[in-house]
């Protein structure tokens, strides 16, 4: 098992690139790959949430994992998103990406029928106790309807060893204080909303997860870089600049079809969403523009 310190700084929950039949292109995400590796990311999350992880099938998981871990070649973190909606195929995903070779799971809290505390803990525990892989808690309300409580959160970890840390994609800093508070630095808590990366570092977290990451990563590295250093106006004003890129790619629009528009316009391989998800409307992908123009101009 590698040090929770693997699971620190920015970590990008990466787009799974589909070509307009729907179809994985794998070349694709291997540009991607090296991509977000030379702009220093520290961790490379395939298979979540700006994947299309609902939209994926086992194999194509499993496909994907192992074309990112190539990519990787031990050099750089991954962990593989094995979330589902039931314990059952999660315990099966989690298992398929241990055998694969990844760092740790990312597990989402089941999602589509809304669950009691206790139902919530006895999934995780099922969870922890069929696979001995680093698991990541991942709560992110925007799409599951509700959060993982900093209480639940700070249970799990005292009695299994290999909670290795949360994703809390809450975008409230109270939750995020308080699990930091709870959880008193046993395990990686991490921003999952890039409003809020300043806010967490401050507050003893120990990095973000961040879905612009896949369009800015400098960006990205160069706030988490300027927090280790101490430089803390710098870290304000890309702190700044990564909020307003937030609001219009992940905010205002379709976050699958916003981010992979961006990079498309900085001339990177996204490709299409999967369906039901769509391409952006022509006067969406022009506002896009604007806003990868307005990048250009930063001196961050």
């Amino acid at each position: 098992m590698k040090s929770q310190n693997k699971f620190e700084g920015i970590i990008v929950p990466h787009i799974t690139p589909f070509k307009e039949t729907g179809e994985i292109d794998f070349e694709a995400l291997r540009m991607c790959a090296r991509f977000w590796i030379e702009n220093g990311v520290d961790g490379l999350m395939p298979c979540g949430s700006n994947g299309e992880a609902p939209y994926l099938a086992r194999e194509e998981r499993q496909k994907i994992i192992a074309t990112i871990l190539e990519e990787a070649k031990g050099n750089i973190t991954v962990i593989a998103g094995t979330g589902a909606p039931s314990t059952w195929e999660t315990i099966r995903l989690t298992k398929d990406a241990a055998d694969l070779g990844v760092d740790a799971a990312v597990v989402v809290t089941p999602y589509y029928f809304r669950l009691s505390n206790r139902e919530l803990i006895a999934h995780y525990k099922a969870v922890l106790e069929a696979c001995d892989l680093p698991i990541i808690l991942y709560s992110v309300p925007k799409f599951t309807g509700y959060a993982l409580e900093p209480a639940i959160i700070s249970q799990l970890a005292q009695e299994y060893s290999h909670v290795a840390g949360v994703k809390d994609s809450s975008g409230n800093i109270a939750t995020i204080t308080e699990t930091v508070r709870l959880t008193s630095g046993k395990i990686a808590v991490l921003a999952g909303t890039a409003d809020l990366v300043l806010q967490t570092l401050a507050l003893g977290g120990k990095g973000a997860v961040i879905a612009i990451a896949n369009a800015f990563p400098k960006l990205c590295v160069n706030l988490y870089k300027a927090c280790k250093k101490g430089e803390y106006q710098k870290a304000a004003e890309l702190q700044h600049a990564i909020t307003h890129i937030n609001e219009v790619l992940v905010k205002k629009h379709n976050q699958l079809s916003a981010i992979k528009e961006a990079m498309q316009t900085l001339d990177l391989p996204a490709g299409y969403p999967r369906k039901p998800a769509l391409p952006l409307e022509e006067t969406e992908k022009t506002e896009i523009k604007r806003l990868v123009d307005w990048t250009a101009g930063l001196k961050l």
